[in-house]
This record gives structure tokens, C-alpha cells and sequence, in this order.
């Protein structure tokens, strides 16, 4: 298992670019719409084939026939870091080994992109939505690679929660993922060409 992207979530996709673009200070690139779940994105391609996502709720979408993902549903306030998303390779064999709601695989696309993401059936992730969410990517075309180089790179994330450790037990060792107990939250630090900057 692999860090994939990280998500902030906003009211708007306006708010929620804007959170990340004043905290980097570097401007996203156009994503797309995600039909499925009625929702669209913008994003940032960071090094080491890591990128960040703005996302909400497309206002001109359809909507969906089942709960959105990211517990976008249920968002509201400032825009934040609401989410982590991690890769496997085989979404059905993680899953086994996972806590109960981490979710069920769903087959997606958008454009070019095909890929298998596991999505619980009420948009909530366990342990107050810090899970990771899991995605498996379909064929070898990642959304990093369609994307221009920012200048930043991710120093670490950092999750907190009261049950840290056992969700630390849960996860094992990963890169550039640290956990601490704290009230539930998220930090995330990168380098950029104007220095270290900090995105909650």
C-alpha cells in the first residue's frame, strides 16, 4: 500500500482550490467531473508521483443515486484536508484485512483514467473519516503523470486521532505518514519554491 493523493474538500470547488492555492502558493490545474458521485475536481502534481485534489459537489450534476464519497454529503465550513488516499494493488484482498466500512470497490473513469475505488456505503471512512480511502488504478496511465510539475513536494502527513495507535496497528509503516493522537485532524507539510508550507 501506497500514499496515492491527498483531498481537500470545500462547499465549492472555488473554496476549496483557493484553500490550497493560498497555502502553497501555487496555482491547480483542471481536473474533471466525476458522474458517479455528481462531484468535480481540480488539482496539483507534486513529486515523487503524488498529487494533491480540490473537490466538491458540482453544483450542475446529476444527483447521484448513492452516497457521495469523501462524506462530501455531510461537508460543511471552511474548506480543509478532509482525506487521504492510498494505492493497492489488489483493492479485494486489502479490504479482507481492513476495519468493517472501510468500503466496497466501485469501477470509475473520467477521461482517459480507469480505476477501482472502495467507497462505503454511507461516504464515511472509519475512524471519523481518517481512514485511508483505497484505490486500485486500472492500466499504467496515473493522474501524476498528466500533470505539470509544481515545484512541491510532500514532507509528511500527519493524522491525528484519540485511537492513533490503533489505527497506526491497522496501517503498518508508510511513507511520509506519521500518526499522533490528537482531536481528529490532518497536516501536511510540503516543500515549494517558496518554502516550507503547511496545509490543514
Amino acid at each position: 500500500m501506497l500514499l496515492d493523493h491527498l483531498a481537500v474538500a470545500g462547499e465549492t470547488l472555488e473554496e476549496a482550490s483557493a484553500h490550497i492555492e493560498q497555502a502553497l502558493g501555487i496555482s491547480l490545474q483542471p481536473g474533471g467531473k466525476h458522474e458517479k458521485f455528481g462531484t468535480y475536481n481540480r488539482l496539483l502534481g507534486l513529486r515523487d508521483g503524488l498529487y494533491l485534489e480540490a473537490i466538491a459537489i458540482d453544483p450542475d450534476a446529476a444527483v447521484p443515486q448513492r452516497t457521495r464519497w469523501f462524506d462530501l454529503d455531510r461537508f460543511s465550513g471552511n474548506p480543509r484536508l478532509t482525506n487521504w488516499i492510498c494505492s493497492v494493488p489488489d483493492i479485494e484482498a486489502a479490504l479482507a484485512t481492513f476495519p468493517d466500512g472501510t468500503g466496497t470497490p466501485i469501477d470509475l473513469t473520467r477521461g482517459a483514467l480507469t480505476w477501482r475505488m472502495a467507497v462505503p456505503p454511507n461516504g464515511r471512512l472509519p475512524f471519523d473519516n481518517l481512514f485511508p480511502a483505497l484505490i486500485q488504478w486500472q492500466g499504467d496511465l496515473h493522474p501524476a503523470q498528466m500533470l505539470q510539475d509544481s515545484g512541491c513536494s510532500l514532507r509528511r502527513l500527519i493524522v491525528y486521532h484519540p485511537e492513533a495507535l490503533e489505527l497506526a496497528q491497522h496501517l503498518g509503516e508508510l511513507d511520509l505518514v506519521v500518526f499522533d493522537t490528537g482531536p481528529v485532524s490532518m497536516r501536511a507539510e510540503f516543500e515549494t519554491p517558496h518554502g516550507v508550507r503547511v496545509l490543514e
